[in-house]
């Protein structure tokens, strides 16, 4: 249940982070309306207050968080950018899955 929990609020940051980045490249490579800067700057707030909830160290967080970033990222591309997965993308989102579990649920001494 513990992963579970953890998994669900590192998907919510890599959201809040993937969303409060790709708002000011739809403004500056999109030619989209510079009022889209303001959800961005809220998106990239909400995310470095989201990474604040997590109770191990923050490296320890943010070194854990990079998995799933990865693969939020990588479903990002698939359902936002239209690009088809490859067995690659899929593998290697498995194997940063795979690291964010080893780091995030390591015994607490």
């Amino acid at each position: 249940m513990e992963m579970l929990r953890i998994a669900l609020l590192f998907a919510v940051t890599a959201l809040a982070e993937i969303a409060g980045c790709y708002l000011p490249w739809l403004v500056l490579k999109g030619g989209r309306p510079a009022w889209l800067l303001m959800p961005a700057a809220a998106s990239l707030a909400l995310f470095a207050w989201l990474l604040t909830l997590h109770p191990a160290a923050a490296g320890r967080t943010y070194a854990a968080y990079g998995g799933m970033y990865i693969a939020v990222a990588l479903l990002w591309l698939r359902f936002v950018d239209g690009i088809a997965l490859t067995r690659w993308d899929a593998l290697g989102a498995a194997l940063a899955l795979g690291g964010m579990a080893v780091i995030a649920l390591q015994p607490r001494v």
